[in-house]
């Protein structure tokens, strides 16, 4: 990630932020921060459950998660049975939690982090899934990306986009550039053109609350 400064901002974003990541989704926060949550972003624990039910069936099989955070997804697909797991992160401390909860639940054997971006990261196989979950909203340019998920996926390759021109996406914007975090936003046609360049070759679109949730298969 060397001479990448747009990256290395990122990573000490992430850095900084590792330690709340959790929050929507342990719900450590004040009753009046979780009711929030649940009344105005259920659309994250609804993404959370897109994904499973896309990745089905998840026993046997091997993932590829990009921008896998402390391992929310990666550590249940494991949970559920994968054959194998392979999560990456620019941040450092968000790998190294992942590291750590799974030797915790002893999922050590089925998975793998990396600190790199997709881009730098030449693995010797493919994957039959690959998931992009929050990962396009801090992408300034998705469609290298895209490509590359679709050429290390053999199956399908499950995303999420924050819709663009939501009350959330202002608040959001405001809030993440106070911390200069850059954060990008799509609508349903700019998704469509982005999976049709990037070489999928049919895909379902579906609108959760203030989220595009992608299923996008490579045959």
């Amino acid at each position: 990630m060397a001479g990448r400064p747009d990256l290395k901002e990122q990573e000490k974003f992430w850095d900084r932020e590792a330690g709340c990541f959790d929050a929507i989704y342990s719900h450590q926060k004040s009753r009046l921060g979780v009711w929030l949550d649940r009344t105005f972003r259920w659309d994250m624990y609804e993404r959370f459950r897109y994904t499973l039910r896309e990745a089905e069936p998840i026993p046997g099989r091997t993932f590829l998660d990009v921008g896998c955070g402390t391992g929310m997804y990666a550590l249940e697909l494991a949970r559920r049975q994968a054959r194998e797991v392979v999560g990456l992160d620019i941040s450092g401390t968000m790998v190294e939690i992942c590291r750590k909860r799974a030797l915790e639940e002893q999922l050590a054997d089925q998975t793998k982090f990396f600190q790199t971006n997709l881009l730098d990261f030449h693995p010797l196989q493919s994957f039959d899934l690959c998931i992009g979950i929050g990962l396009m909203d801090y992408i300034a340019e998705p469609l290298p990306v895209l490509a590359k998920m679709r050429r290390l996926t053999r199956d399908r390759t499950i995303l999420s986009f924050p819709m663009k021109g939501t009350w959330r996406a202002v608040l959001r914007q405001i809030r993440l550039n106070l911390k200069k975090c850059r954060v990008y936003f799509y609508s349903r046609s700019d998704v469509e053109w982005l999976l049709r360049e990037a070489g999928f070759a049919r895909y379902s679109l579906k609108e959760h609350g203030q989220l595009l949730c992608v299923t996008a298969y490579v045959a």
